[in-house]
């Protein structure tokens, strides 16, 4: 069943609209996704639209393309329409130009044709992240080489999320916020870390939406992106779930809770987690227009060594210790990413592009170059604020061998409880002219709040 566009006709009028009046001449080529086979020709992945071609077009099918013209100021989609042999398979369907009209789009030619459009002309391309993608761009002899003026004014525009947008985006911060609070009150100790993932299954089902990223559900938090579920749940242990759902328009919803397979966190882990949810609301009370992202990741890594060395694994000088990067033997990622339409919202296009400006660039240090985002905010923006803890043995030893961070790191503590493993805390905001606004219904937070979910 094709999904009629998500929003209204006019707003993907002004949406090229103004996309074709950031740039000075020739055409714009936007290529939609492909089917993508698992292990035979018919036996396809879910398909996921390009969402840039989903943000200026809107429709959400397989085997499309369109061409923006700077002269004429008109948009022309290329597709092929179902033959007998696709409706045998999928029923009758919308034909392409009563899709396209809902779209704003006039002007629909077979597939075949798009060669034609773009002989002789300045044709504006975006990175192809997809191997289709480069065999398209092949196969109608354009260069691989991106169009960086394309680029940001899709980042400039696509960056600042308008009034329906974030209705949507609330909408999905809700149906993740309800999918994580279902686990968190279903977890019990010898579940398999797949009978959560089975909660959360059924819960996307029954809502009748997608996942926005693989669920990364592990009762091994310090594993940054671990997607195995085989793992047993044990009394004293703790599970770190980072999941994201999109809604039926395909905004992203990215949330992460740590919680205790017992009903309360141990002392230990009761200090771990306090101290990542210091971190979280300095860096939540910090989102303001013209504030830089990184300045707010480094005031969070300063409350997480202040609370590390009140429990015993950090000491000194915390400045001097972020400064020397020491923090980021406990926590290893950034603070956060955009989210939108994409849950790392436009990271196809280039994230040192997306998150950064030509005057701030990315860094490579060890920490740093896992900050997606770091540029001056602006009302608008979706982000995700997600500080954490990850007890990692083995950077831990390595560090160690090293002779890094000594005037920092309580080796002999940190050995110790190594075993400590990982707590993020991950939630989704707009930035406002006033500060950040809670995407979507709030979920519980605080460790009173998780430990009374979990009795």
């Amino acid at each position: 069943m094709t999904q009629p566009p998500a929003f209204a006709r006019a707003t993907y009028l002004e949406r090229r609209k103004t996309l074709m009046s950031s740039l000075q001449n020739g055409k714009i080529l936007l290529l939609g996704n492909q089917e993508s086979s698992m292990n035979f020709k018919d036996n396809w992945h879910p398909f996921y639209q390009d969402r840039t071609f989903l943000y200026y077009i809107g429709i959400d099918q397989p085997g499309l393309a369109a061409i923006l013209d700077l002269s004429t100021g008109e948009t022309t989609l290329y597709g092929d329409e179902l033959t007998i042999d696709d409706i045998v398979w999928t029923g009758p369907l919308p034909s392409l130009s009563e899709i396209a009209e809902k779209a704003g789009i006039g002007h629909v030619l077979p597939l075949s044709r798009l060669s034609e459009a773009v002989q002789e002309s300045n044709v504006h391309i975006l990175p192809p992240y997809r191997p289709e993608h480069r065999l398209m761009y092949s196969s109608l002899d354009l260069p691989m080489q991106e169009s960086i003026p394309l680029l940001k004014a899709i980042i400039k525009q696509r960056s600042i999320k308008s009034t329906e947008e974030i209705e949507h985006m609330h909408d999905a911060a809700s149906l993740t916020a309800n999918m994580h609070r279902r686990v968190i009150q279903g977890a019990r100790p010898g579940m398999k870390e797949s009978d959560l993932v089975a909660i959360a299954e059924e819960y996307r089902w029954s809502q009748g939406v997608d996942w926005a990223f693989p669920p990364i559900l592990t009762t091994e938090g310090e594993v940054l992106h671990n997607h195995y579920y085989g793992l047993t749940l044990t009394e004293g242990g703790m599970v770190l779930f980072d999941g994201g759902l999109n809604n039926h328009s395909g905004y992203a919803g990215d949330m992460t809770r740590t919680f205790p397979v017992s009903n309360h966190f141990s002392s230990l882990q009761r200090s771990l987690y306090d101290t990542v949810h210091r971190a979280h609301t300095r860096a939540v009370d910090m989102v303001a227009p013209g504030v830089r992202f990184l300045d707010i990741h480094l005031a969070a890594s300063r409350v997480l060594v202040d609370g590390l060395k009140d429990v015993g694994f950090m000491k000194g000088n915390t400045d001097d210790a972020v400064a020397a990067g020491a923090h980021t033997l406990f926590f290893q990622c950034g603070l956060g990413h955009m989210i939108g339409l994409d849950v790392h919202d436009m990271e196809n296009l280039g994230e040192p592009l997306v998150g950064y400006t030509d005057t701030l660039a990315k860094s490579t240090a060890f920490g740093l170059k896992s900050l997606r985002l770091g540029k001056e905010l602006e009302p608008g923006y979706g982000i995700t604020i997600e500080p954490g803890i990850y007890v990692i043995p083995h950077l831990i030893q390595m560090r160690k061998a090293e002779g890094a961070y000594a005037d920092y790191i309580d080796y002999t503590f940190t050995e110790k409880h190594a075993d400590a493993g990982g707590i993020r805390i991950e939630d989704d905001y707009i930035v406002t002219s006033e500060g950040a606004q809670l995407l979507g219904e709030p979920l519980e937070r605080s460790a009173d709040e998780i430990e009374a979910l979990r009795s």
